[in-house]
């Protein structure tokens, strides 16, 4: 009777630990509930600038810039601080393909890759934050931590995506050649 007890605690063991078998790079599906959210913040000038890009599978982004508590934290009730009114929101949509190339690449950076995050850098970044919340195909991330000290080389990653989105480039409109206005017949 012990015997099976104690061959049934390993097995029970292995069955809990699916967890640690987990691959952290997977291949990222288009789907509207893929999402990503990154805060980041120049603290170097005072008042703080905020810019929170949030990013859907679908396409849709929303970015919020300013010094008000509110671009980051939806819920702040301190409506006496003097920078509470500012802030700036704007909402486009892009190509899912490319948002989910964008996610790939957040993915093969190491995202979820445990291992990979916590390990603090010897080269902090004095005066810059920056966090991320993401879901990708059921996998989630979601740390409070400053990634330029935590893993800069994924920070920078992130960094580029806030510029990529938080600051677009409008397509000029293609020029229309012959299709302008008629031109007047001249009187002789």
């Amino acid at each position: 009777m012990k015997l099976k007890a104690l061959l049934a605690l390993p097995l029970a063991f292995l069955a809990g630990c699916g967890i640690f078998f987990d691959d952290p790079y997977v291949q990222v599906t288009d789907t509207p509930l893929n999402w990503c959210e990154v805060h980041y913040y120049n603290a170097t000038r005072d008042p703080i600038r905020r810019t929170s890009v949030r990013v859907t599978g679908s396409g849709l982004v929303e970015v919020k810039t300013g010094t008000s508590r509110l671009v980051s934290d939806s819920f702040a009730k301190n409506i006496s601080d003097e920078t509470w009114g500012d802030i700036t929101k704007s909402q486009y949509t892009v190509d899912p393909d490319h948002v989910r190339a964008v996610f790939q690449n957040l993915v093969n950076a190491g995202l979820f890759d445990r291992d990979k995050m916590f390990t603090s850098t010897k080269h902090p970044s004095p005066g810059r934050f920056i966090a991320v919340r993401a879901a990708f195909d059921n996998k989630t991330f979601s740390e409070p931590y400053n990634m330029f000290e935590e893993d800069p080389e994924l920070a920078e990653r992130l960094y580029n995506l806030v510029l990529e989105f938080s600051r677009p480039v409008v397509r000029r409109r293609k020029p229309t050649y012959g299709r302008g206005p008629e031109k007047k017949e001249e009187k002789k």
